[in-house]
């Protein structure tokens, strides 16, 4: 009830369609091709903007791209991330021209389905590892926008709030990541640790703001609950850094303290320092703390630690941390623990329901791009004589459930202006985990040594293999969804959606040899010159003169 109220008030914080789309085609980019100018001496700028213009027409004939995704694809130092980058620049490229863009990708894809079929078809679209693969990611992507905003971002941001909410009403460990409320047994934290609520801790910031912290907390997780609390519903890029602010412990009229994470009250044992909390400076319920603005620096060279000091091992890095050590011992987990996973996961339960359901619902009409793909999948294994319907049900999970919803899932920043951290993460990978176990047909054993995800959610995972099974088979039978009417949407989508912006291909031109002679190798190249007329753009773009 408390976030319901919260979404009246403060509405959630969308991303806008630029940044959205730029989140998804270039993932871990701290820097997204949409945000870069090209870096080029002024005395060339216009030569080389002159060659980008008549690249940009060059993609523009259907042949000249699909040799040219072919022909880079057949390069042993072309990797999948290259391919991935590629795909996602050819996107921007061609985004104010979807319908055209759609033809491409139909066309990569039926050269895909040759390919496993001659293999093995159910493996087809399973990884990210070719262009066409990224291309149908991102088209998903941008056909799905508006579906994403006007139905499945409210159930999302309410479980995506609702996870934040419940892992903070139990103490987090700053250093290691772990939670004592959590679906993820990697994720734990084991220890039995005594802690108080402090109801009313109040925050003056030109108005009086409750805001509920631990006194097991650190600082700085007491500042992040603080901003939290005045600054809810608001876009994170708004919000100030806790690191750029002071707290400050006021206690009568004169009594005030500056409290820090570390400070010369720190406890220190050897190379270990122990960060500091509420509790390390006794600050009391309903006591008042003041933000203000700070300007100090962190200290180095020694080891930190928060709620349980690692004694056996070091703590490993922060992409490799539940990994091997927490597998191990995540075998044999103590009944006490997988109670309070329960516990989490029944607090949770609406939250998720509503959401697959969402995503899963025929009662309002399913996205036109979910239609008209899954036409072309079926219409794909009736060419290829593949009657068996695992195979199909594996293909329609593989572009959709995989490709873009367990992909949004996980990553809920790459819809709304939010800061996820590494604990509300290992919740949301359970949940995504157990949404892809839904959509799979194969029955998983379940046994002592089966992983607690698949072990926490084993009762509902039949009910929701239901619901996508019905979701598909709906699907099938509305009715087809035109070519006339596809294109049309898209070409709503190109006017409604647009990104401005001059990305370039340059870099990859670096193959423009082995392109141009697979170009000079089609009789239809030949008589459209596309070999001649990428070589002269190379030589525009590089700076170097063609003797043709």
């Amino acid at each position: 009830m408390d976030l319901t109220s919260d979404l009246v008030g403060t509405g959630i914080p969308f991303l806008d369609y630029k940044s959205y789309a730029e989140r998804i085609f270039f993932p871990g980019h701290r820097e997204s091709p949409l945000q870069r100018d090209l870096d080029i001496p002024e005395c060339r700028r216009q030569t080389v903007e002159q060659g980008l213009v008549q690249l940009s027409n060059l993609l523009n004939s259907k042949l000249f791209l699909t040799k040219f995704i072919h022909t880079l694809e057949i390069q042993r130092t072309f990797s999948p991330r290259d391919r991935a980058y590629v795909a996602s620049l050819l996107t921007v490229s061609l985004h104010g021209k979807l319908e055209y863009f759609t033809d491409i990708l139909k066309t990569l894809l039926n050269d895909l389905v040759e390919q496993y079929v001659a293999k093995n078809p159910k493996l087809m679209l399973r990884r990210t590892e070719t262009v066409v693969e990224k291309l149908l990611t991102n088209w998903m992507s941008i056909c799905l926008y508006a579906f994403v905003r006007d139905s499945v971002g409210e159930p999302l941001y309410m479980l995506f709030r609702g996870i934040k909410h419940q892992v903070d009403k139990g103490p987090v460990d700053w250093v290691t990541g772990k939670a004592k409320y959590t679906l993820n047994d990697n994720r734990l934290l084991r220890e039995d640790l005594e802690y108080r609520t402090l109801v009313s801790t109040k925050s003056f910031d030109s108005q009086g703001i409750s805001a509920k912290v631990l006194d097991c907390d650190t600082i700085t997780q007491v500042k992040e609950k603080i901003l939290d609390q005045i600054y809810k519903g608001t876009p994170y890029c708004h919000r100030p850094d806790p690191d750029t602010l002071d707290l400050e412990w006021r206690s009568g009229l004169a009594g005030h303290l500056i409290l820090s994470d570390e400070d010369v009250t720190s406890v220190v044992q050897g190379t270990w320092k122990r960060l500091n909390t509420l509790q390390h400076y006794k600050v009391r319920n309903q006591s008042t703390l003041l933000r203000m603005e700070r300007g100090d620096a962190d200290e180095g060279g020694i080891k930190l630690w928060h709620l349980v000091k690692p004694t056996e091992e070091p703590e490993l890095p922060k992409h490799r941390r539940g990994s091997l050590r927490d597998r191990e011992r995540a075998k044999a987990i103590p009944e006490i623990y997988l109670t309070r996973l329960l516990s989490m996961k029944g607090t949770l339960q609406k939250f998720v329901d509503d959401l697959f359901q969402v995503i899963l619902s025929t009662n309002r009409p399913v996205p036109l791009a979910v239609k008209y793909f899954f036409d072309l999948l079926d219409e794909q294994a009736i060419h290829y004589g593949i009657a068996d319907p695992e195979t199909i049900h594996i293909w329609k999970t593989n572009s959709l459930p995989l490709r873009f919803w367990i992909n949004i899932i996980k990553n809920p920043q790459f819809v709304f202006d939010v800061q996820t951290s590494d604990n509300v993460d290992a919740v949301l990978l359970v949940i995504a985990q157990t949404f892809m176990d839904s959509c799979t047909i194969a029955d998983h054993k379940l046994g002592r040594d089966s992983p607690i995800n698949k072990l926490l959610y084993a009762r509902d995972i039949p009910r929701y293999k239901q619901m996508v099974e019905r979701y598909y088979a709906d699907i099938r039978q509305t009715i087809s969804a035109s070519d006339q009417e596809m294109n049309s949407a898209l070409a709503e989508l190109s006017r409604v959606n647009k990104i401005v912006t001059e990305v370039t291909l340059a870099p990859h031109l670096s193959v423009s040899l082995q392109i141009i002679t697979a170009l000079e190798e089609d009789p239809t190249a030949q008589k459209m010159q596309l070999g001649y007329r990428l070589q002269q753009i190379a030589a525009a773009v590089e700076n170097k003169v063609t003797d043709l």
